[in-house]
């Protein structure tokens, strides 16, 4: 999925201001700008719009997880370099605490059904014969289960 969408996607589902995503970036020791928020949220035949890389996205769930989570002690860890669906989906997990009966919930309300097998082997690390990749699809639809879940009393 496009690092641009997640962000924006993320953004409205728990309704973030500018000042709050600049805050989850502080959170992991970044500093950024309004204006860099604005154009990464930009659609891209916009003007200014500007590509979310991989690490941004990577700090700004770091950020969203120290937030949420608390900060562990000792230096902040690098972002990740490359991310991939699995990573992303990962961070969301942490960040929201979930556990499998969570995540179980959250797509239901996205009308899928998905068992505690296969979000195991999303979980797993790469080299695992069970490991099973992230596709844009099943991201797309925990995205839509937590607005449903979070956005749904908001009017």
């Amino acid at each position: 999925m496009d690092n641009n969408v997640i962000l924006r996607q993320l953004r409205y589902i728990f309704d973030f201001s500018d000042d709050q995503m600049i805050d989850l970036f502080a959170q992991a020791e970044v500093v950024v700008s309004r204006s860099e928020i604005c154009n990464w949220l930009k659609k891209e035949d916009q003007e200014d719009y500007q590509i979310f890389t991989d690490p941004q996205l990577a700090t700004f769930l770091n950020g969203f997880i120290n937030k949420k989570r608390g900060k562990k002690e000792g230096p902040q860890p690098p972002p990740e370099e490359r991310l991939n669906n699995n990573i992303i989906f990962r961070k969301l997990k942490i960040a929201l605490s979930f556990k499998d009966s969570d995540i179980m919930d959250t797509f239901k309300l996205a009308d899928l059904d998905i068992s505690k097998h296969e979000i195991s082997a999303l979980f797993r690390h790469p080299s695992k014969g069970q490991y099973q990749p992230c596709k844009d699809q099943f991201l797309r639809n925990f995205l839509f289960g937590l607005q449903l879940k979070y956005r749904q009393n908001r009017k």
